[in-house]
């Protein structure tokens, strides 16, 4: 019989009632909210926002009723206005204009949803303080964004925006501003009425400049304007004198921007196109820990970087640098000094590898032994002795004769070598148009030769007389071949030919199997041999950037030694660029799949 009974319990109607929809929103949490002032509703695979949220504030009598009694735990007069809605990571496509109803807003978060527009009923929360829209769909901002005179914190990356209205300039109270990761060409003038401004992110957008009234936002700490088209840096930034960061990395930057911010103390400008230190910019930096220099195209270390006594790292890898100055191992805080991807000569890779500690105390012995050298009588007697840097070429077997925009080298320099072991010789930036003949004096120990920015117009045949070479740099001349003979130089590594004539990838360098950096950039090149490459077995480097391939071919791929391999700049149709930007490891996966089975 209990049985029964128990039976007779069960709805036996259950089965065809059509079930109550589960809320969106919990009640509960509707519930707490309206005493807390706050709801988070963040991550619930909300399309829309409900109704309910938007009333929230809005008296329901039949609820008044309920809780009419003075012992009621949810007294309806005891409620509170919500002040923070959290919205973000959920399906949203669009926000109702009954966000109004909620006028005691001081936050709302909006970031990681597919907002397409906003509503101008935004305009109507005028106590919102911080605002979150990152990572929508985003191609415009309404104007009425820019009447919320309260709003401390916009962030608007990861969006669509093209254009930022021009009332931005209204927002007074704004402390923080990120735009980056948007499709901007120019920025408003009004930015630079945004006095409270003190962090600025405008990166990975299409800037091709800034407006001059960024110079007037003199509360900013951090601008961030790196992965831009900036060719310049406008004067007018030397007003932002409260600022501490600065980023302008992946630029097209040719110089450092002269700003006398007397509280700056980390500067990136990686990844430009500065050639050029100037003593003007470097004596701004007096309060600078860190500068990132590299990859740029920097040559020489000028004095006053010495000047820097604040500086505790210094990189600049990836550049063109040949020599160090000795005055560097006077910076008294310096801690980290990055080199790695220079062509230095006379110093010994070794004693790079030591770290910077160790080059520090090898250059600070230079200073001492020039020291000696200039108070004591000199070991060379040659009337045009300052020709001569015999510091140079007796501790560092190095010959050099640089930037005389001179047709030859004199005599005197390779008197002063005789019967030393010269290793490296340097006669960049000169009017040569040949090839010195006294260099194969120097056969015996010669390995590395650097005559870039010369005037070349053919290498002679008895560079395979210097079976010592390892690296030879012909950058910046009028070369149109190389010689057959070079073929047998037994250790050549290193060649640099960018900046030339080739029409050809040189037939010499094909029969040179310990090629291990091939540079061929900027030239006319019409077409590769991968055949023949894939027998250099060492080569790990090649840059074909910026000549005249019209196609790549896919056997190229099969050359797997490479590790770095440039084509940017090329009018070949595939692989497109967007496989190209992606570097080396997937242009080669792409070729290889091309490749007819």
């Amino acid at each position: 019989m209990s049985r029964f009974k128990r039976a007779g319990n069960v709805d036996s109607l259950a089965g065809f009632r059509t079930p109550k929809p589960e809320a969106a929103v919990p009640y509960g949490l509707l519930k707490a909210a309206r005493k807390s002032g706050q709801l988070n509703l963040s991550g619930r695979g909300l399309t829309e926002v409900p109704q309910n949220v938007y009333r929230l504030n809005i008296d329901d009598s039949a609820e008044a009723q309920e809780n009419v009694s003075f012992g009621g735990p949810d007294r309806w007069w005891e409620q509170t206005d919500l002040i923070k809605l959290l919205l973000s990571s959920n399906q949203l496509t669009q926000l109702s204009e009954d966000i109004k109803l909620l006028p005691a807003l001081t936050i709302l978060d909006l970031h990681d949803n597919q907002l397409s527009s906003l509503p101008s009923a935004l305009g109507e929360l005028q106590e919102l303080q911080q605002l979150r829209l990152s990572h929508n769909k985003l191609s415009s901002l309404p104007t009425e964004v820019c009447s919320l005179y309260k709003l401390r914190s916009l962030t608007l990356q990861q969006n669509l925006l093209e254009t930022v209205p021009e009332e931005i300039g209204e927002l007074g109270n704004l402390t923080e501003l990120d735009l980056s990761n948007n499709l901007l060409k120019h920025l408003p003038s009004s930015v630079g009425r945004l006095s409270a401004l003190q962090k600025v992110s405008l990166c990975h957008n299409k800037l091709s400049s800034l407006p001059d009234g960024l110079g007037q936002l003199a509360n900013v700490k951090l601008l961030d304007c790196s992965h831009n088209q900036l060719t310049d840096v406008p004067v007018s930034l030397a007003g932002m004198l409260a600022l501490e960061q600065l980023y302008l990395q992946y630029n097209k930057l040719r110089r450092l921007p002269q700003l006398p911010a007397p509280v700056l103390r980390e500067v990136f400008v990686g990844n430009n196109q500065v050639e050029l230190l100037e003593a003007e910019q470097l004596s701004c930096l007096s309060a600078v820990t860190l500068l990132e220099l590299r990859d740029n195209k920097i040559r020489n270390l000028p004095e006053e970087l010495a000047l820097l006594l604040t500086l505790t790292r210094l990189d600049l890898s990836n550049n063109d640098i040949s020599t160090l100055p000795a005055s560097l191992s006077l910076l008294p805080n310096l801690k980290v000094l990055l080199l790695e991807g220079n062509p230095l000569r006379g110093i010994r890779r070794e004693l790079l590898a030591k770290g910077t500690g160790d080059l520090l105390k090898y250059l600070r012995g230079r200073i001492k032994e020039e020291a000696e050298g200039a108070a004591g009588p000199t070991a060379m007697t040659l009337p045009s002795e300052s020709l001569v840097n015999t510091h140079n070429i007796k501790t560092l077997k190095m010959l050099e004769y640089i930037n005389k925009q001179a047709a030859s080298v004199p005599d005197e320099i390779f008197d002063a070598a005789a019967h030393q072991a010269i290793t490296s010789v340097n006669f960049s930036r000169n009017q040569l148009t040949a090839f010195p003949p006294r260099l194969l004096e120097l056969h015996s120990s010669l390995s590395d030769i650097n005559l870039g920015f010369n005037r070349l117009s053919c290498c002679s045949a008895d560079i395979c007389s210097l079976q010592q070479l390892t690296h030879i740099d012909l950058r910046n001349n009028l070369l149109t071949d190389l010689p057959s003979e070079m073929k047998n130089l037994p250790k050549l590594r290193c060649i640099v030919l960018n900046h030339n004539r080739f029409s050809s990838f040189p037939e010499a360098l094909y029969q040179i199997v310990t090629l291990e950096t091939v540079m061929l950039g900027n030239n006319q090149v019409g077409g590769v041999d991968p055949s023949r490459l894939m027998q250099l077995f060492s080569l790990s480097t090649l840059d074909l950037s910026n000549n005249d391939l019209l196609n790549v071919p896919p056997e190229l791929g099969l050359c797997t030694s490479l590790r770095c391999l440039s084509l940017e700049g090329n009018p070949f149709r595939t692989p497109r660029a967007a496989i190209v930007a992606k570097g080396t490891d997937a242009v080669l996966e792409y070729l290889r799949s091309r490749i007819p089975t």
